[in-house]
């Protein structure tokens, strides 16, 4: 069962899900189809599709991860949501460590690889045809991906409720979207992925150390 939630807890979501969701999307592979797709198409119609599947994702993402959190009792959802952001925040910055430096150059080329292989099947001419491309590209490469982890663990955490949440994430996608239609290839080349992927470890960590707070009280 749910426990009540402080009166701030949905500008705290809001916060806290708006700058995990703009980093992990930033440099993402999404990012780059979205960027490659307006370039071949109408902005409008790459933005509508891209943004419905990152909407559809986050929906999917935040029912699993409130459903999650409603089959443990109240007094362990904070020692769930801790384990989660700890491991998470971690790995993030193993991988930071790990990655390479022209990593977001890999992330385009692979997006380049999925958009012309969609356009060799088929000639995309009408509107709804670029909006279904970008929605079918954009969905499938978000299953599995961070962004849906990093929704996935925001809605575990006690503290965050389901509103500020929803329009937090959808707010940093809506916005990372609109800068990679806009001014695609003037970030693309400046982004660094180990930077993005420390901040967004250490956001995490700082999560962690919250909801762990939040269970020892």
């Amino acid at each position: 069962m749910s426990t009540p939630l402080p009166p701030d807890s949905g500008l705290a979501a809001f916060g806290a899900s708006l700058t995990a969701i703009t980093l992990a999307e930033l440099g993402d592979k999404t990012f780059f189809m979205a960027l490659i797709l307006a370039a071949k198409h109408r902005a409008r119609d790459v933005f509508i599709g891209a943004f419905a599947a990152l909407t559809a994702v986050t929906l999917i993402s935040l029912g699993l991860g409130y459903g999650l959190k409603e089959l443990l009792p109240s007094s362990a959802v904070p020692w769930l949501a801790a384990v989660l952001f700890a491991g998470f925040g971690g790995k993030l910055l193993l991988d930071a460590q790990r990655m390479a430096t022209n990593e977001a150059e890999v992330e385009e080329q692979e997006a380049e690889k999925a958009v012309a292989e969609v356009e060799s099947r088929s000639r995309i001419t009408t509107a709804w045809a670029v909006i279904w491309e970008a929605f079918a590209l954009v969905f499938i490469a978000e299953l599995g991906d961070r962004t849906q982890f990093t929704t996935i663990f925001l809605a575990t955490a006690p503290a965050f409720g389901f509103a500020g949440l929803l329009a937090g994430t959808l707010a940093g996608h809506a916005l990372v979207t609109w800068l990679a239609v806009g001014a695609g290839k003037w970030i693309g080349g400046r982004i660094s992925e180990k930077l993005l992927y420390r901040l967004s470890g250490g956001l995490f960590i700082a999560f962690a150390l919250v909801s762990l707070q939040q269970a020892l009280s």
